[in-house]
């Protein structure tokens, strides 16, 4: 899917032109909907087709979000850790329903070479937190990485294409960066240098925009796990808005200035740490064309679903934002519905399913790490996804196996994943099918042996159970429901499906949720093909209520 937008330039808060409008959503206005009995427990999500919404709006893994507005269009970006292509970015018309339109880095191993195919050891590292701009003309992506250091990126259209990364610095030990240019033109860059005592820099950005002038630096915040940060100019005031580490979990606060440089002394919570509903506490405020303001943050404490997004609106109170519910104390608190911030507009959703028909997979798929490209294929059969296989880098583990195509799970009401796969050109150790990971991993898949073909449920590097099948198509399937518990089932003809092995229960690790997967490897070498067929991934939605 590919959206062609004319951005223009506009005067808002990113750019600091923008009056501040004073949004009063009164307590009574917001949904007396409760909570969730435990965390979860969502049947309903996003839009609710009446002119309001359900938070999460997207109920899957969408970390360290950063969100703006040029004309009425918004993008959002998040973080994308070792999966190629990195940092997802995503469009919407009314801060609710979202769809995937691209990323901004085409090729991780620009980042370093860790992050190959033939490497594989940056679990839970990669691309972490960044930040989305529009100046000039141009969007402007900037990000983090634990190990490498700062880079950036621009567009003219952010579906790309992107120019390859530049890196700004070469140290490893920072993060959560943000960049801002102010009314005269002069960019900045903040960023947190966690390994210096979670010290938070800010830099003058050269003329180009492409990298920090080091003799501009000053400190602005210290200490607390202090991350996450954005800069604002609001009605001529600098906001530094962050997250820091307390007793009670992760909280947000913000911190204003008269100048950018500083001296920030003034101070405020903006919301408490909220650790009964996951901490909602990384993102970035965004005003609307009718000057209403929203906060869109990730739920910051993972579970299976991975940090999950919701929509939290903003009440400006005494020069400062209260983020979602203001509390008895002034502080904010958790809202689970409010009235969109744009009544009408289309249904839409993250898009899932794939033909493999096209001549490029689909903006949801994203490889665990950087694929090999002689060993994919959509154009050898048309409207298959062709896997070649070789050896895993551990025997038999999935999670050392290049290539395995990936995209997110939702944690809704009821979800089906189908695949079809095509095993006639498998060889002799050959493993191909569907899997579903976090530290650990269960699949469904046909493994060639001397003997012929078998479907096989396994956990980890145990098979389960297995039955012969013959050398033509199969379904694969997978299914789940709030509880996070999938069952795996295959059919010969699409429709009846045989239950398969034992429910696997997903899990969280390394700052990710469960992934979705399609895979090949070849335990004895090169060789072999699988080819994967119409893939589907249905789940309850606005657009199946």
């Amino acid at each position: 899917m590919n959206h062609c937008f004319a951005p223009r330039r506009i005067r808002h808060l990113i750019f600091g032109g923008a009056l501040l409008a004073t949004l009063s959503i009164a307590t009574s206005t917001l949904s007396a909907q409760s909570a969730p009995t435990k965390w979860g427990d969502w049947p309903l999500w996003g839009d609710q087709k009446d002119g309001t919404y359900r938070n999460p709006v997207l109920p899957g893994d969408y970390s360290d979000l950063d969100c703006t507005r040029v004309g009425s269009d918004y993008y959002a970006i998040s973080s994308t850790f070792q999966y190629s292509p990195g940092m997802v970015i995503l469009h919407s018309k009314d801060l609710v329903n979202w769809t995937f339109i691209g990323h901004a880095i085409n090729d991780v191993t620009e980042i370093g070479p860790e992050l190959n195919w033939n490497r594989m050891n940056r679990y839970g590292r990669g691309v972490w937190a960044g930040s989305i701009r529009h100046h000039n003309g141009k969007f402007w992506v900037y990000f983090g990485t634990p190990e490498e250091g700062y880079f950036m990126t621009t567009a003219t259209n952010p579906a790309g294409p992107w120019e390859p990364l530049h890196r700004m610095t070469n140290e490893g030990g920072w993060d959560d960066c943000c960049s801002f240019w102010d009314d005269d033109g002069q960019g900045y860059f903040v960023g947190t240098h966690f390994k210096g005592g979670y010290k938070t820099w800010l830099y003058k950005l050269t003329p180009d925009g492409r990298d920090l002038i080091p003799e501009s630096r000053v400190l602005i915040n210290e200490g607390a796990g202090r991350e996450a940060n954005k800069l604002y100019k609001i009605n001529g005031l600098y906001y530094h808005f962050y997250s820091e580490s307390g007793r009670d979990g992760r909280c947000v606060m913000m911190q204003r200035s008269k100048n950018i440089t500083g001296p920030y002394t003034e101070k405020r919570k903006l919301s408490h740490a909220q650790t009964a509903v996951n901490e909602p506490n990384q993102g970035g405020i965004v005003q609307t064309e009718k000057g209403d303001w929203y906060f869109m943050t990730h739920h910051g404490h993972g579970d299976w679903e991975g940090r999950p997004a919701s929509l939290l609106p903003v009440t400006w109170k005494d020069g400062w934002p209260v983020l979602g519910k203001v509390g008895a104390d002034g502080i904010g608190t958790m809202v689970w519905s409010a009235p969109k911030p744009v009544p009408s507009g289309p249904l839409l959703v993250p898009q899932t399913d794939d033909d493999f028909s096209g001549s490029r997979l689909g903006v949801q798929w994203e490889w665990n790490y950087q694929p090999r490209a002689d060993k994919w294929s959509l154009s050898e059969r048309p409207g298959w996804l062709r896997l070649h296989a070789w050896k895993p880098l551990r025997p038999d583990d999935l999670k050392t196996a290049g290539n395995t195509l990936t995209q997110r799970v939702m944690r809704a009401r009821h979800n089906v994943v189908t695949v079809e796969l095509d095993p006639s050109g498998m060889a002799a150790g050959q493993v191909a099918g569907l899997c579903l990971y976090d530290r650990n991993y269960a699949t469904i898949a046909v493994r060639r042996e001397q003997g012929g073909l078998v479907v096989e449920a396994a956990r980890n590097q145990t098979i389960l159970h297995g039955s012969a099948v013959a050398a033509k198509p199969l379904w694969l399937r997978s299914e789940w429901d709030l509880d996070g518990r999938c069952r795996f089932a295959y059919s010969t003809d699409g429709k009846t499906f045989t239950s398969l092995g034992e429910p696997y229960s997903f899990g969280w690790a390394d700052y990710r949720g469960e992934r979705i997967g399609l895979f090949s490897y070849n335990n004895a070498g090169e060789g072999g093909q699988a080819d994967f067929g119409s893939f589907t991934y249905r789940y309850d939605s606005s657009l199946t209520r």
